[in-house]
């Protein structure tokens, strides 16, 4: 069974930095991209960073310069790494295996069942 399972969220002050981990279980992120999305109450969801199988990352102009994403092929993992850190970043965010090996679009095979992440002002 493919489980991907996300870590790393809780509270934090405005201005301060979280780092979100996603792991997998039964399956290997080697060969796909690997996207962080979230979601906020009321509102769309958003990805928030998605990095290639060969390491090219994207931002949308919302986190950019702020959030960095990477992946640790040895680990099996993939992080997301969250800094100055505003209130209207607070969503649950998870991560999602893409159907391809570049940030295609949203499809996915697989996703995690997210982690909070609130920020106060």
């Amino acid at each position: 069974e493919v489980q991907l399972v996300e870590s790393g969220g809780g509270l934090v002050q405005a201005g301060g930095s979280l780092r979100l981990s996603c792991g997998a279980s039964g399956f290997t992120f080697d060969g796909y991209a690997v996207k962080w999305f979230r979601q906020a109450p009321g509102k769309e969801r958003e990805g928030v960073s998605c990095i290639n199988s060969d390491g090219r990352t994207y931002y949308p102009d919302s986190v950019k310069g702020r959030f960095t994403i990477s992946r640790d092929s040895a680990k099996n993992t993939v992080y997301l790494q969250m800094n100055a850190l505003k209130p209207e970043d607070t969503a649950v965010y998870y991560c999602a295996v893409l159907k391809f090996h570049a940030c295609w679009g949203d499809g996915y095979h697989y996703r995690g069942q997210g982690t909070q992440v609130t920020v106060s002002s």
